[in-house]
């Protein structure tokens, strides 16, 4: 399902939406299509309209100010672009740069992408201790920069330049 990016009424994003929900935010007026997807429309018997890449809502939303992220495997697989932080291969699962039963926690800078042999293969040591060097470290992500890794690196390309350098 595709995934649509929802602006505040300043344009700073907020989450992102399915494609259902967007399209019932347009038709109720509570938001305007900033961005559509060229080509694509929502036709219907008493509807036609564009789908929805990015909307702006039309009134401003209050939102408590977050430093980071929450933590969530989901949002390190994204982060890492699904891709093992040891191989470079597909990532399915998370892998505990400190493990769990040494003391290491679920925190940004403490978890990577991983695929399944190098995470049997790390087993319950450091990387240093498997002897296995990592391609990239882990990093907090900001909450636009999470938005925006979920709707996939494909559609940052077609984001305006004003959007990505806002987030």
């Amino acid at each position: 399902m595709r995934e649509t990016l929802v602006l505040n009424a300043s344009f700073e994003p907020l989450s992102t939406v399915s494609l259902r929900r967007a399209v019932v935010l347009v038709m109720q007026d509570k938001a305007v299509v900033e961005q559509a997807h060229p080509g694509l429309r929502i036709r219907g018997a008493a509807v036609d309209l564009p789908v929805p890449l990015v909307i702006r809502l039309s009134r401003y939303v209050r939102v408590p100010f977050r430093r980071q992220a929450p933590w969530s495997r989901r949002g390190v697989l994204v982060r890492d672009q699904h891709r093992c932080a040891y191989c470079g291969r597909r990532a399915t699962t998370v892998d505990h740069v400190v493990p769990r039963a040494h003391g290491g926690g679920d925190t940004w800078l403490n978890t990577v992408a991983s695929c399944a042999e190098d995470n049997h293969r790390k087993a319950d040591r450091t990387p240093e201790q498997a002897g296995m060097e990592m391609l990239r470290r882990p990093f907090v992500p900001t909450p636009a920069d999470t938005m925006l890794a979920a709707l996939g690196v494909s559609v940052r390309e077609e984001l305006p330049d004003w959007l990505v350098q806002s987030a």
